[in-house]
C-alpha cells in the first residue's frame, strides 16, 4: 500500500506564512537592512500592479521604486493588524498612482479638482495583483529570446517587423518565438492552476 502525504491545510498554511511575514516586518523595524527580504518577497506583486495601472514600463519602474522607498522610511509606523504586508504596500503604490495622476493632469489643464480618479481609500485587488506577479515571473523563466520578444512585442507594444529589424531575424523567426513563448507561458500557467 502507498503512503500518501496528508493533505495541507490551507488555513494552518496561511497563518504560518503570516506568522513569517509578521516576523520579518518586525525585524526590518528593528533593523532596516533586513528590509530587503520584504522587498525580494514583494517586488514582483507590486511591479506588475503598478505596471498594469500606469501602462508605461518606466513610469512604472520609477513608482515601484517610490514605493519601496516610501515603505522603508515608514516601516517603523506599520501596525500588524492581521492583513498582509502587501497589502500595505499596495496601498501604498494606489495612492503614489493617484498622486501622480493629479499631478500630470495639473500640469497640463490647470485644473484642481479631478472627479474621474479613483478613490485613493479603495482596496487593492490582491488577487489580481497575484496573477499578474505570477505571469511577469513566468515570463522571466523563458529562454532568452523567448522573453526578449514577449517584452518587446507586449511591454512595449512593438511590431513583428519592428521585433525582427531589433533582433536581425526575420519576421517568421519572431512569429515562431512569440508562438512558443505563449505555449511556454500557457503550459506554465495551466501547471500552476492544476
Amino acid at each position: 500500500m502507498a503512503l500518501r502525504r496528508p493533505a495541507k491545510d490551507p488555513r494552518k498554511e496561511a497563518s504560518g506564512l503570516a506568522a513569517g511575514e509578521r516576523l520579518l516586518v518586525e525585524a526590518a523595524q528593528k533593523d532596516p537592512s533586513r528590509f530587503a527580504e520584504l522587498y525580494e518577497l514583494n517586488f514582483a506583486r507590486v511591479y506588475a500592479y503598478i505596471a498594469r495601472r500606469v501602462g508605461d514600463r518606466d513610469a512604472a519602474q520609477d513608482l515601484t521604486s517610490d514605493v519601496f522607498h516610501k515603505a522603508l522610511a515608514s516601516i517603523h509606523t506599520f501596525e500588524w493588524r492581521g492583513v498582509p504586508f502587501a497589502g500595505w504596500l499596495l496601498r501604498i503604490a494606489a495612492n503614489m498612482i493617484v498622486d501622480r495622476s493629479k499631478r500630470g493632469t495639473r500640469e497640463i489643464t490647470g485644473q484642481e479638482d479631478l472627479p474621474d480618479l479613483p478613490d485613493p481609500g479603495a482596496k487593492p485587488r490582491l488577487v489580481e495583483a497575484d496573477e499578474s506577479a505570477r505571469l511577469f515571473l513566468l515570463v522571466e523563466q523563458l529562454p532568452a529570446d523567448q522573453r526578449r520578444v514577449i517584452g518587446m512585442r507586449f511591454a512595449e507594444e512593438k511590431s513583428i517587423r519592428e521585433i525582427a529589424q531589433a533582433l536581425g531575424r526575420s519576421e517568421g523567426a519572431v512569429k515562431q518565438l512569440q508562438f512558443r513563448a505563449l505555449q511556454n507561458l500557457r503550459a506554465r500557467l495551466e501547471g500552476a492552476h492544476a
